[in-house]
């Protein structure tokens, strides 16, 4: 049991899950996903679905939190932030089956008066979420806030920024990512969904984001890369992360991800970004993702 620094009470971080359960849950997350976004008939299944191992990851096994406490300062917790806020449906998905709050609550997903809005805000009190990220390109300022705050109060523990390839193209992005390495921010963890897909199309197309290996290295962060469908590697890459703070650079990962994982005619296409499936649709693709842990 660790006791980490300016905190009243003990915090044990959950229990480590195997790859096999890990593998369940992101199966269901998946299952979840879909049935979000089709019983509205809107959100953004493609890079929700390409993240659910990444998510499943982090807060089953890597995140140091506790979603029995909540708070906003997450004293002596990790804290991640969305910044590609439209992958919200696999963000409540994980938050839900990790506990945050009741599981059969994605079933308003992006109703009118639900909390679980398309993009998440705190002004609807949703346990684990601390910003708005509607607007792309500000989630790693505030991450870099949120850390130099931990430094600032001793506290021990990192924070988790998830950022889109195509929210690249934002120049507030490289602003951060200079100021990051130039105060040493050092227990802040970025990780890249890099799909290669956005909105409009192939990104390469649409605003080429050329070799982010080299100027993510060139703006002074240590970069480390992983298959973001590969939950092995996934667990391995992101521990690396963890071990590689506190040594006077941030961490970015790229994630290499394949937008619509899981489910066969979602995948190698930007088509599905925002789009809902249908009846059908829906049908055929919970075919390839049996339930698992039980379905809300």
């Amino acid at each position: 049991m660790t006791l980490y620094y300016r905190v009243n009470l003990f915090f044990q971080p959950p229990t480590m899950k195997d790859i096999p359960e890990l593998s369940q849950i992101a199966t269901q997350v998946r299952r979840d996903i879909l049935r979000m976004v089709h019983a509205p008939a809107s959100g953004h299944p493609g890079g929700s679905l390409g993240c659910t191992d990444f998510f499943t990851a982090m807060y089953f096994n890597i995140l140091n939190h506790n979603p029995d406490h909540f708070t906003f300062e997450a004293n002596g917790q990790d804290m991640f932030f969305l910044s590609n806020g439209h992958l919200s449906a696999v963000w409540y998905s994980v938050l839900a089956r990790s506990g945050y709050f009741p599981v059969n609550e994605l079933a308003t997903f992006r109703y009118f008066g639900s909390r679980l809005q398309g993009h998440p805000t705190p002004d609807k009190h949703i346990p684990g979420v601390r910003i708005a990220s509607g607007s792309l390109g500000m989630g790693i300022s505030v991450s870099i806030g949120a850390a130099i705050n931990k430094k600032l109060n001793n506290d021990s523990s990192l924070v988790f920024c998830l950022t889109g390839d195509g929210e690249l193209q934002e120049g507030q992005i490289w602003e951060a990512a200079m100021f990051a390495a130039a105060k040493k921010v050092d227990n802040l963890v970025v990780v890249v969904d890099y799909n290669k897909k956005q909105i409009d199309g192939p990104t390469d197309e649409v605003l080429s984001l050329g070799d982010l290996h080299a100027k993510w290295q060139a703006f002074g962060w240590n970069v480390l890369e992983m298959n973001g469908n590969d939950m092995a590697n996934v667990l391995q890459t992101m521990q690396q992360a963890k071990d590689s703070c506190n040594k006077l650079q941030p961490v970015v990962v790229l994630m290499k991800t394949e937008m619509g994982a899981g489910v066969d005619f979602m995948m190698g296409t930007h088509k599905w970004h925002g789009s809902a499936p249908n009846d059908e649709q829906l049908a055929k693709a919970l075919s390839q993702l049996p339930e698992t842990i039980g379905d809300y």
